[in-house]
């Protein structure tokens, strides 16, 4: 044989192993197409076509008789809606197994969809066979039925495509659904060349595709929650294209999950041979959990838990072997679960160099051939991400949420932001946990729950010879999730804890949700709990442990209950896996619990938990006498305890304290060397320790420690250094950075730059009996000669006016004599000019009695004089008096344009805005109320109305900007009202009140009052309205359990968007143009945005002093701040305050509202008629509602519900 042929030969045989370990091709698939019998779906985009089923298929906790299969690279259990409500917005709100999902077109008949239901021999053994070789443990599955479909060369979606198909990328890949009666799998096949995209266009972004599971919306017991949703991909596009490269089956490009199963279901369980096989290594199956999957922690994964177990005296564990995915780009990732809603640090590829700072400060940073790790150094424990003191109390503090059931009651308990704290003696174990706010209802049936805490005693547990506690192995970020089924009723409790981590001052933040159902333990029992063990099983990212525990429910009258309930719970987090040494942590320990303490304190609403923790052997080891770690060594409770010879120990000062260790003190750091967070730098001394922070205009550097001045980018819109047109024409809108967006205003046309004005006079803008003119940006109808209206509607009969309707209703019941209308004797009638206005002054033609009016017919006070005499009345011709609402000769009506309204103790101020800046030089009182503190301000665009409430004499007033004197609206049964709204398209304002703690509604005249929220209301301040979209919005600040929430204007369907990390929010807005949600918080000293149908929390900005009101436009927020007694500006999308403004007057600023020059855009079901409504008219986002006023001498009033 020649050198050729052997060459030949060497490289046939290295082909021949290359291609062992290569991705499935096309013809590896299960059959699909027309020669499979195959179905063909409609081509086009988002194409779906309802499939009934021979036999169900099982996902989640859900049996399905029939599916949809969709062209988007997907099936659904549920009929997709529009793809604009999915696409970019994962997960959706309907059931869905994403095989690729994205954009995809199939119009160009190169692209096909083929489906059908195969229960064949061959298909059924083809499915067997993926499925068993998944889950090699596990007993054998034969599928009896299965569905197949395959997308073959779909391509992206692309509206504006030439429309030839030569050249575009596409993609293929197959899903087959096997069932068996109890359970159903997904089996997932990407061919090798079978992803040649991995993003699609979504509007004019992209967005990754995704694959995996989402159970869609699940309805609760007040509202619908998004469900579980199981990522298979993340939102890096090497995730996708990594499909057909890597497996959880053991085979290139075909993944495997158990998506659904019966009677019971926990969550999706993924394959679990990632490892290929090659020539050399035949694959060994991984040791794991008997009869349990081991679930891969992956981006929105749910977790599966263990089996129960008995506790015994000799237990044999077997850790489970999981291997996180690890992808290649050089970085820290932050992990974005959807369903566990906390940020978790994760290790990448990287070095030292470019991540120490990544590390806490009291740890090292070591690299690793693989990536870097950080170690605590000595004195300290914890994961290296988060160190603490060794031998430093600790404490925790957070909220609890949720519902629960107590015994067979038909209505839950709320948690509502129940505050939890906890305090840790971490040298000798000890842990105390205590909930506020627990009622009598439920406080006795929580006691046996001792469990709820038993994770923070796992967490600190005092450390046996050779064992670490929680803290030292993973840190302070993890999520723990447990779940309690109490024997014999079967009541089941879910219990899920995210730890946050450390917070500034050195305290572990963590929530808590409960929902399930207890059994009932009486009122006046008490609970014993003896003394248990756990076990803890470790892997890389997973801990798990179960148990069966037993307690005593010591009756009123003395009588004993025993019972038990069995436990099982999992907590994951992510860890550093390029460091070997970690992997020498013992797989198995035991926590041993004891001196259990529960007790119920009805009188203050409290329940505490009070427990010993030890962390040890899992099969007891050999009696330990040491004081350290028995726990009775005497040492401070800031003392470490270091064992010597025998029951010989010392005990040493924590680090950050002075002493002998029997008694130890702070070190204030920040003192002894001024100097130690060096220039640019703030000290904080803290219990132990201390933090630098960077002075305002600096920050830290790549080392995490230096502060160096901060970069400032250039806003372009505020320097005036855009090329936008003029502010009258168009919008700048910086984006962060240098840049910057050019958009023209409503009116105009053009692309930013230059704008030219859109001649709005249509035919049929105004009515046919009108002429229109068109003006700058906008336009005018005026009705012809002859015709009377607003142009928009013209008749030839003119409209009475006010007074004509006054004058002829009273008229009409008069009787006619020989020289034309008597009125009876002693009635005043009205007398109107020739336009139909009240004349000036009005007399009682009897009593001869003459009094001033106003525009409205409204007699003004002490004007009235007796017969013979005529009071001096200035004519108002039906016009406002030149002089505005103040008696100050300086101050006129505001010119045109949008302003800011804010209020002072005693007055009303505006500064006039030019495009979004504040022309502070031109800022002007318009109304002075001497001795009155004035709250809220709101602005009626309509009728150009400023509205306020004061609580010197509580009452709410109003006034027009354009001229004229305070009107009173509302001066009874209010006692603090402080936030106002108006809704200028259904005519009726909102108001909270914060003594009586309830929200009204009334007409803007003030009449029709009605309330529409009083329960559960503490400190209700801020309100606002969107009207277009019939949603009200309110903030109260209550000290214990501040929120945020939503209903529809007539009150119904009331729930809570932000109840979370909130401290005093004073101030809220909602801006029309972005749906943007903002609130100030003068607790968290924090502004924060989010869409209200989305919860997507946003941070806007850090440090602000004490925020009062907050008003929005455009790119800007502006705000009220009562320690620096000044407006505040700052643009919402770089988080950076822009302007300020100080009035003259330096007392606190409250209420804040923008007056806009015209109204927003957008209607609603009220705007017209009333809709229909005899009295209040209330939108909904749907339609509207009619409601009646309070006060029942309402004659006449019908009230419905539900849509128009």
């Amino acid at each position: 044989m020649g050198w050729q042929e052997q060459g030949w030969l060497v490289c046939a045989s290295f082909l021949g192993f290359v291609a062992t370990a290569q991705s499935i091709t096309r013809g590896e698939f299960f059959p699909f197409g027309p020669s499979a019998r195959d179905q063909l779906l409609e081509g086009g985009n988002d194409q779906t076509h309802r499939l009934e089923l021979d036999k169900p298929v099982l996902f989640y906790d859900g049996t399905f008789d029939h599916i949809f299969i969709n062209t988007n690279g997907f099936v659904a259990t549920a009929e997709p809606v529009s793809e604009s409500t999915y696409l970019g917005k994962m997960p959706p709100k309907f059931g869905m197994i994403a095989a690729l999902e994205g954009d995809l077109d199939t119009s160009d008949g190169v692209g096909k969809v083929f489906f059908r239901q195969d229960s064949s021999p061959d298909a059924l053994r083809r499915a067997a066979e993926h499925i068993n070789r998944a889950f090699p443990e596990d007993d054998e599955v034969n599928p009896t039925n299965a569905v197949v479909v395959t997308w073959v060369d779909v391509a992206t979606h692309e509206p504006q495509s030439r429309g030839d198909a030569v050249g575009k990328n596409r993609n293929t890949f197959q899903l087959v659904i096997a069932s068996l009666e109890t359970a159903s799998y997904a089996i997932l096949l990407y061919a090798r060349d079978g992803i040649q995209f991995s993003s699609t266009p979504v509007k004019h972004s992209s967005a990754v595709m995704h694959a995996g599971f989402s159970k869609g919306s699940v309805r609760g017991y007040l509202f619908s929650s998004q469900g579980p949703y199981y990522r298979t991909t993340t939102d890096d596009e090497a995730s996708v294209r990594a499909l057909a490269e890597e497996t959880n089956s053991g085979l290139r490009g075909v993944w495997v999950y158990e998506i659904g199963t019966s009677p019971y279901f926990s969550n999706v369980a993924p394959g679990e041979v990632t490892d290929l096989p090659t020539e050399s290594t035949p694959r060994e199956s991984p040791e794991r959990f008997d009869d349990t999957r081991g679930p891969a922690y992956t981006d929105g994964q749910q977790l599966v838990y263990p089996p129960y177990e008995s506790e015994g005296e000799q237990i044999e564990v077997h850790p489970v072997q999981y291997q996180p995915h690890q992808p290649g780009n050089p970085e820290v990732v932050v992990v974005d679960d959807t369903d566990i809603n906390v940020d978790v640090f994760s290790y990448n590829l990287g070095s030292c160099a470019n991540n120490r700072h990544k590390c806490s400060q009291f740890a090292d940073c070591k690299d690793y051939s693989s990536g870097y790790c950080c170690h605590c150094r000595p004195g300290f424990y914890g994961n290296g991400i988060q160190c603490l003191s060794e031998g430093k109390p600790q404490r925790i503090n957070g909220k609890v949420n949720g519902n629960v059931y107590v015994g067979n009651s038909p209505s839950p308990v709320e948690f509502s932001s129940n505050d939890l704290h906890s305090y840790l003696v971490v040298n000798d174990g000890r842990s105390y946990v205590a909930i506020s706010d627990i009622t009598d209802t439920i406080g006795p049936s929580l006691l046996p729950l001792s469990a709820i805490g038993g994770v923070i005693g796992w967490a600190f547990a005092l450390e046996q010879p050779g064992f670490k506690n929680g803290f030292s192995i993973i840190g302070g970020e993890f999520t723990r999730q447990a779940e309690v089924t109490f024997l014999p009723g079967n009541e089941r409790l879910t219990i899920t804890q995210e730890f946050k981590g450390i917070d500034e001052h050195d305290h572990l933040a963590m929530s808590t949700t409960l929902e399930g159902r207890i059994p009932e333990v009486p009122r006046g029992s008490t609970v014993q709990i003896d003394r248990y063990s756990e076990i803890y099983q470790y892997s890389n990212n997973l801990i798990t442990s179960s148990s069966t525990r037993e307690y005593k429910v010591i009756l009123p009258d003395g009588s004993t209950e025993t019972r038990s309930y069995q436990w099982r719970q999992t907590i994951t987090f992510q860890s550093c896996q390029h460091d070997e040494s970690l992997r020498g942590v013992n797989p198995t320990q035991m926590l041993s619990v004891d001196q259990v303490f529960v007790m119920y304190d009805a009188s203050n609403e409290l329940i505490r938990f009070a427990m010993s923790n030890k962390i040890g052997d899992v099969n007891g080891g050999q009696p330990v006498e040491n004081p350290c770690f028995t726990g009775r060594h005497g040492c401070d409770t800031n003392a470490v305890c270091r064992p010597g010879q025998g029951t010989q120990f010392t005990c040493e000062c924590a680090v950050g304290f002075n002493g002998d260790g029997r008694t130890c003190y702070d070190i204030d750091e920040c003192r002894e060397d001024p100097q130690i967070c060096g220039s640019h730098a703030i000290c904080n001394n803290q219990p132990g320790t201390f933090r630098c922070e960077c002075e305002d205009g600096y920050l830290f550097g790549s080392d995490g420690h230096t502060c160096i001045e901060a970069n400032q980018p250039v806003d372009a819109c505020e320097e005036g250094t855009h090329t936008c047109d003029i502010p009258e024409r168009a919008q700048c809108s910086y984006t962060g950075g240098s840049s910057y967006i050019c958009s023209c205003l409503p009116g105009f046309i053009g692309d930013g730059r230059i704008c030219q004005d859109i001649d709005e006079c249509q035919p049929g803008r105004c009515h046919q009996e009108a002429v229109c003119y068109n003006t700058e940006g906008s336009f005018t109808c005026q009705c012809r000669a002859g015709y009377y209206g607003d142009g928009f509607y013209c008749s030839p009969e003119r409209t009475k006016t006010r007074c004509e309707t006054h004058r002829d209703s009273l008229l009409a019941v008069t009787e006619y004599g020989p020289r034309g209308p008597r009125p009876p004797v002693g009635q005043y009638i009205p007398t109107c000019d020739e336009n139909g206005a009240y004349e000036p002054m009005q007399c009682h033609g009897s009593s001869g009695h003459c009094w001033c009016v106003d525009r409205n017919g409204q007699e003004i006070p002490g004007t009235r004089s007796g017969p013979g005499s005529r009071p001096s009345c200035i004519d108002h011709g039906g016009v406002p008096p030149p002089i505005g609402p103040t008696p100050r000769p300086d101050v006129h009506p505001l010119p045109a344009g949008t302003h800011l309204l804010f209020t002072q103790s005693g007055r009303i101020e505006h500064v006039p805005l030019e495009g979004y800046n504040m022309k502070k030089d031109d800022a002007k009182p318009v109304l002075h109320l001497p001795e009155k503190v004035i709250i809220g301000v709101a602005y009626d665009c309509v009728e150009k109305m400023v509205y306020w409430t004061e609580i010197t004499s509580p009452s709410i007033s109003k006034a027009s900007i354009q001229g004229g004197e305070p009107i009173a609206v509302i001066t009874s049964d209010l006692d603090s009202p402080e936030g106002i709204a108006i809704d200028h398209l259904g005519r009726t304002m909102f108001w909270t009140d914060s003594v009586k703690d309830r929200i009204e509604v009334a007409s803007l005249d003030g009449s029709q009052r009605r309330v529409i929220i009083d329960s559960d209301l503490v400190n209700p301040r801020a309100i606002i309205t969107d009207p277009p979209n019939g949603n009200l919005y309110w903030a109260d600040w209550n000290r214990d359990a501040p929120k945020i929430e939503t209903s529809y204007m007539d009150g119904s369907n009331r729930r809570v968007l932000v109840k979370d990390d909130l401290g005093l929010p004073n101030g809220l807005t909602y801006d029309f143009q972005s749906s943007l949600l903002c609130w100030a918080d003068a607790g968290t000293h924090k502004m924060e945005c989010m869409h209200p149908g989305r919860g997507d929390r946003r941070k806007v900005m850090e440090g602000i002093q004490y925020p009062f009101g907050i008003t929005s436009f455009g790119k800007n927020i502006y705000y009220t701040d009562w320690q620096r007694d000044a407006v505040v500006a700052v643009d919402h999308y770089t988080g950076k305050e822009s302007d300020e403004f100080q009035p003259q007057k330096r007392t606190k600023l409250y209420g804040i509202t923008t007056a806009y020059a015209q109204c927003p855009s957008g209607q609603n079901y009220c705007a017209v008629n009333n809709g229909g409504c005899t009295h209040l008219c209330l939108a909904t986002p749907t339609g509207r509602s009619c409601k009646c006023p309070d006060n029942a001498a309402s004659v006449g009033c019908v009230e419905r519900d539900g849509g128009y």
